[in-house]
């Protein structure tokens, strides 16, 4: 009748007579699908002690909070269930409403967490596996990328190549790296942590459960990225405002909020500061407000990774039938811009100006190395330093592509010479002189032209390409 007048509304409450009753009861409730958080019983029923009853129930269903009802002045029944039962707790006859009802509620209230907790845990842990399931096929594909430069017979291809893997591997190992980090940080949690949980909520009064989950929820929505001065500068501010509230550990605690992307508006937080258990609620709060932002760091790690990944798929590829399809050339140019992402971040800046064209029928893995070569040759023209211009046009039925460099140009007195087999003004070792030789090859035999204009400061090759070349056939 206590429990109806309190919960009723909220929670169906079930009675048994004894305690056969009870266990068929507990498993017709099971069989339909009912949680059921909490069995309260008495110790001394016919045909079946408490105890007994919730061992049975125990060994049914171990996530239910089981609680037991005495009179007897001894504790052995207690302690019986205790080691056999995991008791949640046990209420002496007669028993104060008020403690009652508040017993009930708060072991409810550990029950769902619990339950939300380990769901998470699940979530996590299936969220572990698809990461190292995406970490070994990166892997995989940077082993691949490998195995591919041993296939390659052409010397100035390899070059290429071979000076393309340092800045793909740096690519995707920086990616790759932060997700270990942030996979070791919620294997930390998941095994030093997820198991203090219930411990933890049920040592906090309401009133602190609140402040701990308001503080979580301020922390997570916070995205700001500072710098380390920034972060300096908040921390003193942070540690002046809590020593004039004589708030002990200032500067620890400022440390922590400022990791948690807290420090402004700090004043609703200040009650809880002040208490002598604020720093176990902020360092949990701290932990789990990691979760979510090592879950966003995999995020945006795996997207960048992905990226590479699929340029380096697209420039790695080879059709073994030698047949001309149909693709996106600015699509292509892009390819090859992202593996060369490393050269180009901070140095180089590049200016697109494309227009839309329509597929061009052509042979894309030839196109990629023309692409790749003319790039190649703009970067190493200007040290790695300056303007890399890429256009994108359309003349009647061709696509003209234009690579504009800002380098110290080509020479008049070989400009007669680039496109010849083995002519190369690189040092030993970073060019065989078959470049540009192979990409006047691949763009004769798209029926296309090649062309170059170069003063110092300003270079242009333009490729034209017939968009529907040999299309009938």
């Amino acid at each position: 009748m206590e429990l109806m007048d309190a919960l009723g509304d909220e929670y169906l409450i079930e009675t048994a007579e004894g305690g056969e009753d009870a266990l068929a009861l507990f498993n017709e409730l099971l069989e339909d699908n009912y949680d059921i958080p909490l069995i309260i019983s008495d110790c001394i029923m016919p045909g079946m002690l408490g105890p007994e009853l919730l061992k049975r129930i125990h060994a049914i269903s171990k996530k239910t909070f089981k609680i037991l009802l005495t009179g007897q002045t001894s504790t052995e029944a207690v302690i019986d269930a205790v080691n056999h039962a995991n008791l949640y707790r046990y209420i002496a006859k007669p028993w104060e409403t008020e403690d009652l009802i508040l017993t009930v509620q708060q072991a409810i209230e550990s029950y769902f967490k619990d339950q939300l907790l380990e769901e998470q845990n699940q979530a996590l842990t299936e969220m572990n596996s698809q990461l190292q399931e995406r970490t070994d096929a990166l892997l995989q594909a940077l082993e691949d990328l490998q195995a591919t430069q041993q296939e390659l017979i052409q010397s100035e291809k390899m070059a290429t190549l071979g000076q393309l893997v340092a800045g793909i591997a740096h690519e995707i190992n920086t990616p790759l790296g932060a997700i270990r980090s942030s996979v070791e940080n919620i294997t930390y949690f998941l095994n030093q942590t997820i198991n203090k949980l219930p411990d933890f909520f049920q040592s906090l009064s309401s009133k602190h459960q609140q402040d701990f989950f308001a503080l979580l929820k301020y922390s997570i929505q916070q995205k700001n990225n500072l710098s380390s001065k920034e972060k300096r500068q908040y921390r003193r501010a942070l540690v002046g405002q809590l020593e004039k509230h004589n708030i002990e550990n200032a500067t620890t605690i400022a440390d922590t909020l400022v990791e948690m992307g807290i420090y402004g508006e700090i004043e609703i937080f200040l009650p809880l500061l002040s208490q002598s258990e604020n720093h176990s609620i902020l360092n949990m709060a701290y932990q789990m407000g990691s979760l979510q932002k090592s879950a966003q760091t995999i995020t945006m790690a795996s997207n960048s990774a992905a990226k590479v990944v699929f340029a380096l798929k697209n420039f790695a590829r080879y059709d073994h039938k030698g047949q001309k399809i149909k693709t996106n050339i600015t699509e292509s140019i892009d390819t090859i811009l992202i593996l060369y992402h490393n050269k180009i971040t901070y140095t180089i800046q590049v200016i697109k100006n494309y227009v839309e064209l329509p597929p061009v029928l052509c042979y894309p893995d030839e196109l990629n190395q023309v692409w790749t070569n003319l790039i190649h040759n703009a970067l190493q023209a200007m040290n790695n330093k300056g303007t890399l211009q890429l256009e994108v046009a359309r003349q009647d039925n061709y696509a003209v592509i234009s690579i504009i460099d800002s380098g110290q140009g080509i020479a008049d007195e070989i400009s007669d010479k680039i496109f010849v087999p083995f002519f190369t003004t690189k040092p030993i070792g970073e060019g065989s002189g078959l470049g540009l030789d192979i990409v006047k090859k691949i763009i004769d035999k798209h029926d296309g032209k090649i062309e170059f204009q170069s003063i110092p400061g300003h270079t242009r090759f333009t490729v034209s390409i017939p968009i529907n070349s040999n299309e009938e056939e």
